[in-house]
């Protein structure tokens, strides 16, 4: 397992990292506690030293299994906070004093003192431009109770308002059919040398170039509302130019859809959304060793992709 530095954190994270929003059972449909506990051990036994929560995920469940079974070990944990579901109705909460509460929260689940990474979780451009967030992320670290701090981002927009708010991490999705956001950002990042998450490498499923076009989804599946059928159908047909480089040491398309996030040298760590050993294993194995994609097959991507209209 080879390691990056998480930009100018000091800290050094595994390549590959685990994403935890699959395990808890909010994303997908239920996991068994078993199952769980064995994708987080055969992670760390593969040398994988990052590993991604949110204080909502199975309510709590998440940060109190990973302080558990992270215990005696020097994986880090980042975890985002700023979702109130205890609220009538749940919503996004960023008041200083809420994001301290639920900090505190947090810090006991995972049994640190001190923790590693904290992120607000999606937060609105304008939350993010206030600054009274961000500030208490740097408040605590400079408390000595935060080593790194940062944003997970949905648009340009937020991830820029965190830059200027001086965020040292930012989580955001990144795929081959969805890169039009780090290419934008690419020369922000690379200039604040900032640590880079991406998320959503293989579009919940999308990308793993096993569905077909008539994919349903389960009662408690998350993809059920995202995509219509036709979107959906669409999607799907976006996929030759990923399985036209298919071949050699590139195993599947769900390979060369990971390494495309790994081949970006912005990219810190990529988190990995397996829920079960045998997926893990699949990843892990499919992901390979650099030269993640030669420069041709990046080439070929992009003009095959700006083909289809995907990329602009």
């Amino acid at each position: 397992m080879r390691s990056r530095p998480l930009g100018k954190t000091g800290l050094t994270v595994s390549e590959l990292a685990i994403g935890t929003w699959g395990l808890s059972g909010d994303a997908y449909g239920p996991v068994a506690e078993s199952e769980r506990d064995k994708v987080i051990d055969r992670a760390l036994s593969l040398g994988i030293t990052l590993f991604e929560t949110a204080d909502v995920y199975g309510d709590g469940a998440m940060e109190r299994c990973l302080g558990e079974r992270l215990r005696e070990t020097p994986a880090l944990v980042v975890t985002k906070i700023g979702t109130n579901r205890h609220a009538s109705p749940p919503r996004k909460q960023f008041d200083r004093a809420y994001l301290e509460e639920a900090f505190e929260k947090s810090r006991e689940r995972l049994g640190k003192d001190v923790l590693d990474v904290v992120l607000l979780h999606n937060p609105a451009a304008s939350t993010v431009t206030t600054g009274e967030a961000t500030g208490a992320l740097a408040s605590l670290k400079a408390a000595g109770k935060l080593r790194a701090w940062g944003v997970s981002v949905g648009s340009v927009e937020v991830a820029r308002a965190a830059l200027a708010q001086g965020a040292e991490v930012l989580s955001l999705a990144h795929n081959v059919l969805f890169s039009t956001d780090l290419a934008e950002l690419a020369d922000e990042i690379h200039a604040a040398n900032v640590g880079l998450l991406a998320h959503s490498v293989l579009a919940h499923g999308l990308l793993t170039g096993y569905w077909s076009l008539h994919k349903e989804f389960p009662p408690g599946d998350h993809r059920a509302d995202r995509w219509t059928p036709d979107e959906l159908r669409r999607r799907l047909g976006q996929q030759g130019p990923i399985r036209s480089i298919v071949g050699g040491e590139i195993l599947t398309q769900r390979a060369a859809s990971l390494r495309y996030v790994l081949a970006n040298g912005l990219v810190s760590s990529v988190l990995l959304g397996a829920k079960s050993v045998v997926q893990l294993d699949q990843l892990v194995r499919e992901a390979g060793r650099p030269p993640y994609l030669t420069k041709q097959h990046l080439e070929s991507l992009e003009f095959r992709l700006k083909a289809l209209g995907v990329k602009k």
